[in-house]
């Protein structure tokens, strides 16, 4: 397994004329708390925001891509040079190792609860190979190439597998985080341990992100979009939010997340009532995505 620290020094690099953000948290102890450390990650268009964005790049979000004869999520964002750039219409098209892009599907922006130009385009794709993959966005006029790695296997809990039954800090049992939430102020998801929810007769949302140290300004924003949404669920889910690091300077992950096996951040994965995984997000996701993935364990 490639180490967490190796991870997200690569995952901020250019791929074959795209890039791919893979994680939000900071990967050599340089994200304080505060505003995420966002001045190491691209910002929002200065200036007018009603200006056109120059040498448009496509960022790769989805993080845990593989092999799998069921569509999967792929979600991507828009970087410019003058910072985040999603917006607009788009389209995407794939291709296998050896093989061209060609064959399009529309890609679906989605924005709500997230900052400006920081929209997330998603689709649906059967990636049945392992490999480099390439890949082709259209916006407009321009077509703009990238590419994207599909393992063999995933490397964080799939969907239709069994959830850990890993405990997560509470204020009883921190388990040697602190803070146990990095938002201002905490949030209300610690009282209750993910250990003792997992396969307990409910169903569970966790959610893995960590506010005040996330760079590319994505692990925020998600926190901060599922809060409104917990009122309409609460009587039926159990919902945990479990934060990254075990502390505000160390790269040491949460015991909860290395026992997840989780290679990024954020994630939100849904539980049924028996502990199975019916859904995940991963790399950035909207609230209206939340919403849905809720409406679904409900519903299941």
């Amino acid at each position: 397994m490639l180490s967490r620290r190796s991870f997200l020094r690569a995952v901020g690099g250019a791929v074959a004329g795209g890039v791919v953000l893979g994680a939000c948290g900071s990967g050599d102890g340089d994200g304080g708390a505060g505003d995420g450390g966002a001045g190491d990650a691209p910002g929002t268009i200065a200036g007018d925001h009603h200006a056109e964005p120059t040498d448009l790049a496509p960022a790769v979000l989805s993080s845990d891509l593989y092999v799998t004869d069921e569509p999967q999520r792929f979600a991507f964002a828009l970087l410019a040079r003058e910072g985040y750039a999603s917006g607009g219409t788009a389209r995407l098209a794939v291709a296998p190792p050896g093989a061209t892009p060609g064959d399009f599907v529309d890609a679906t922006l989605h924005t709500t609860g997230l900052p400006d130009r920081r929209g997330v385009y998603v689709a649906a794709l059967r990636l049945g190979q392992a490999g480099t993959w390439s890949g082709l966005v259209e916006r407009g006029d321009e077509r703009l190439e990238f590419a994207f790695a599909v393992k063999p296997d995933a490397e964080a809990p799939a969907i239709g597998a069994r959830a850990p039954a890993a405990a997560s800090p509470t204020p009883d049992a921190p388990l040697g985080v602190d803070p146990i939430c990095t938002r201002e102020p905490q949030c209300p998801l610690h009282g209750r341990s993910l250990g003792t929810l997992v396969g307990a007769g409910r169903p569970v949302a966790v959610l893995f992100a960590t506010p005040a140290r996330c760079q590319s300004a994505y692990c925020g924003p998600v926190l901060d979009a599922m809060l409104p949404l917990v009122p309409d669920y609460e009587d039926r889910v159990d919902f945990v939010h479990v934060d990254i690091y075990r502390d505000l300077r160390s790269t040491d992950v949460s015991p909860t997340v290395r026992d997840w096996g989780l290679p990024s951040e954020p994630w939100l994965y849904g539980i049924d009532a028996t502990g199975t995984i019916t859904g995940r997000l991963d790399g950035a996701f909207a609230q209206d995505e939340m919403q849905a993935l809720l409406d679904r364990l409900v519903a299941a």
